[in-house]
């Protein structure tokens, strides 16, 4: 199965190198780039690509809104967002993935992570830039008034996930780990996307450590 990919940021270098790196692998295809997010939200929306890269200082509309107006009342049939930029800060680490993003990558990361981060993506799993986890984790670990606080609200093999979940295991991983079947861990991830009103896995990581599942 090809993962189809749609990459937009205002450099035409930008797009052109990320480009010849997504279209050399076997099992990825660039099926449209944009110079903006008003375009790239149009030809999300025409080609139904699997990941988009967005960069996240673009013109008319940066890579934060492109991101928020995909995936508005879509319930997470849309298509997996991975914003890459030069900008390492927590305000858009953070911004990123509240507005829904599956993952944060910085472009000097190299061609190897951004080819992983599509793959993540693709496979619903969620991948930032080694560099910035950290801080990431300790900014959405502060408490959010209106989130779930109790972990009374999982069970028991769920909290086995989140704590697997939070030390950066895959589906896969977690799959072995807990003798279950990989289908078996998609559909506790399910869960706990519903109860931890979650919209990616950094967040339920931070979950995790926001209420001792690990530490």
């Amino acid at each position: 199965m090809v993962i189809r990919v749609l990459i937009a940021d205002d450099q035409e270098m930008v797009r052109a190198g990320f480009r010849a790196i997504i279209d050399a692998q076997p099992d990825m295809e660039v099926v449209a780039d944009a110079p903006d997010g008003v375009v790239a939200v149009a030809e999300a929306r025409r080609h139904k690509p699997d990941v988009c890269l967005f960069d996240i200082r673009m013109p008319r509309l940066d890579g934060l809104e492109a991101t928020r107006t995909l995936l508005a009342g879509g319930n997470g049939s849309g298509p997996r967002v991975v914003v890459v930029t030069t900008f390492d800060t927590d305000e858009y680490v953070y911004g990123a993935l509240r507005s829904g993003a599956t993952g944060f990558l910085l472009k000097d990361s190299g061609p190897t992570l951004l080819v992983e981060a599509v793959r993540a993506a693709a496979s619903g799993e969620s991948l930032v830039s080694p560099s910035v986890t950290v801080r990431l984790l300790e900014r959405l670990s502060e408490p959010v008034k209106d989130g779930p606080k109790a972990v009374g609200i999982l069970t028991e093999r769920e909290l086995d996930v989140v704590e697997l979940v939070a030390r950066g295991k895959t589906n896969a991983e977690i799959a072995e780990a807990l003798f279950v079947s990989v289908s078996t861990v998609k559909t506790h991830m399910e869960a706990l996307f519903s109860k931890l009103q979650a919209r990616n896995r950094v967040e339920i990581a931070a979950w995790a450590w926001e209420h001792g599942v690990v530490g």
